[in-house]
């Protein structure tokens, strides 16, 4: 099937944090799907309603009204992983809210993708004991997608994913690689021209670095980026706050060595 008008719902991931920065722009793999999709068809209109720190319920509220009066044929929704970070996560309820959004968009007959998160204590050893909530919060999104029709991306159980080349410093945003190979994943899920399932295949082994320089690479995300994190949670602060959508319209998608908001590629 050839899309016509593409809108990606979410936040950070979707916005594509990781791929670039804040002076030249983000890419990441929403970007990087509309570049797929318009090489079938040129015509390709691409809106992307993300924005960074946002939870499921305020996606919900603030970005799917937008969505739905953009008439998308193809939507994408990764949401959720900001509220299963949360003391009090309800994962039946944050699923609900992510189901209400599924409904919505295939009632208004948009093809839907959507994602379910990767084992995160492979990436952050310090996330173990949240990994119960995301297995519970996964299997509620497995059953809504399936329930609407939804074509689900399940990241999961590739081990690959955790691999510190798929993510950015920070631990928390893929890195370009990780949003490339997303939008393989998205590309091959839709069936697009040219795309294949060498997005599933394991990345060539590292050899194992010293425990030196191990504990000093801890110390400094710990630093740089843990600290922060818990500093605005305990702030009530988001990393989103007073922060837009970079694309809120539907546009013509730029391709080749430029990003789809018309700054330098970041890839």
């Amino acid at each position: 099937m050839t899309y016509s008008r593409y809108v990606a719902l979410g936040d950070s991931q979707t916005e594509g944090l990781g791929d670039g920065d804040d002076v030249r722009g983000h890419r990441g793999w929403a970007d990087r799907v509309a570049e797929h999709l318009a090489r079938a068809n040129p015509e390709l209109l691409y809106a992307n309603l993300a924005v960074r720190g946002r939870r499921a319920a305020q996606i919900r509220d603030e970005q799917l009204p937008a969505a739905l009066e953009l008439r998308p044929d193809l939507a994408t929704v990764m949401a959720g992983m900001n509220d299963v970070t949360r003391p009090g996560f309800d994962p039946a309820a944050v699923a609900g809210v992510v189901e209400d959004m599924f409904a919505a968009l295939t009632g208004a007959g948009a093809h839907v993708v959507t994602v379910t998160f990767p084992d995160i204590s492979r990436i952050t050893p310090l996330a173990r004991p949240l990994v119960p909530r995301l297995l519970d919060f996964n299997d509620r999104i497995r059953t809504a997608a399936a329930r609407h029709g939804v074509t689900l991306i399940d990241t999961f159980p590739l081990a690959y994913i955790a691999d510190a080349r798929m993510w950015s410093f920070d631990r928390l945003h893929a890195s370009p690689a990780g949003h490339a190979r997303f939008a393989d994943a998205v590309a091959h899920a839709l069936g697009l021209p040219g795309s294949d399932d060498t997005w599933m295949a394991p990345l060539p082994p590292l050899p194992t670095p010293p425990a030196w320089r191990l504990a000093a690479t801890e110390a400094r995300w710990l630093a740089a980026y843990l600290g922060p994190w818990f500093g605005r949670r305990l702030r009530g602060r988001s990393s989103g706050d007073g922060r837009t959508a970079k694309r809120p319209l539907l546009t013509p998608v730029i391709r080749e060595d430029q990003s789809i908001s018309g700054t330098s590629s970041a890839s």
